[in-house]
């Protein structure tokens, strides 16, 4: 009798187990779908030749290069391929950079200096002429004028009508010019500083304003530069001293410099 009531016993606590799992299964909730989404056709990429670090203006590039991918819908015809030009990495490193160029900008050649071209003569604006003047530290806003900015020239010289006791003209001769190098730098260093002390200043001018510059040294006791302000840079040049090289509009003048003074004498025929 009690075999038979353990025997029962066991299969009820079986049965109740078996029950609670199945119970237990049927609460929980089924797997979610998986749902595969089209990604669509893969990007299609082309190494493109970029800058792997800063190059200033003047530099060489050396090693300052580097091959990235780049989607190819999004190439520009002036970049620099692999697939173009595999061999782009040592051609081009040993080039010279016409203007700043930054880490991560593609290559264009038309940023460097042309093959057998001087660097001088590559960064001039079409028309442009460079025309070098003698500074000092006191004729040169104390030596904070740098390459790429913007001065006017002030030409003082004696007046004329000077007396004994002496006196002097001050004219502003040309207007927001841009400097292109002091001394043989053609840019800031490489710490920032803004101080730089030199002897000579290579300025970018008009065929006439290098007339007049040309005329001016030859008149001036001294040449000033002044230097002006970055927001100034834009505004429209309205004068400058043609009167020095134009001769007010009269032909068959000779112009005559005596003494720091200007003076037309008619031509000779």
């Amino acid at each position: 009798m009690a075999a038979s009531r353990l025997i029962i016993l066991g299969v009820a606590v079986a049965a109740a187990g078996g029950a609670g799992y199945v119970a237990k299964n049927m609460m929980v909730p089924p797997p979610p779908e998986v749902i595969v989404e089209d990604k669509g056709p893969a990007i299609d990429l082309t190494d493109v030749l970029v800058l792997s670090a800063d190059v200033p203006m003047g530099a060489a590039l050396e090693s300052a290069l580097e091959w990235q991918a780049w989607p190819a819908d999004g190439l520009n015809e002036n970049f620099i391929t692999r697939n173009g030009e595999p061999e782009a990495l040592d051609k081009f490193k040993g080039s010279i950079a016409r203007v700043a160029m930054y880490s991560g900008e593609p290559l264009r050649k038309s940023k460097l200096v042309g093959e057998g071209q001087s660097f001088m003569s590559s960064i001039l604006p079409t028309g442009r002429r460079a025309v070098a003047t003698q500074i000092a530290a006191d004729t040169s806003a104390g030596g904070f004028i740098l390459p790429n900015d913007y001065v006017d020239v002030i030409m003082t010289r004696r007046s004329d009508t000077a007396t004994a006791t002496g006196g002097f003209v001050t004219e502003t001769i040309l207007e927001n010019i841009r400097v292109l190098a002091i001394d043989q730098a053609i840019q800031e260093d490489e710490e920032g500083r803004r101080v730089k002390v030199g002897q000579t200043a290579t300025l970018e001018l008009t065929p006439q304003q290098a007339e007049i510059i040309t005329v001016a040294q030859q008149m001036a006791d001294r040449l000033t530069l002044a230097l002006r302000a970055v927001v100034d840079a834009q505004e429209e040049v309205t004068k400058e001293a043609d009167y020095l090289v134009s001769g007010n509009g009269r032909r068959g003048t000779i112009r005559m410099i005596r003494a720091g003074a200007v003076t037309e004498e008619g031509a000779r025929k």
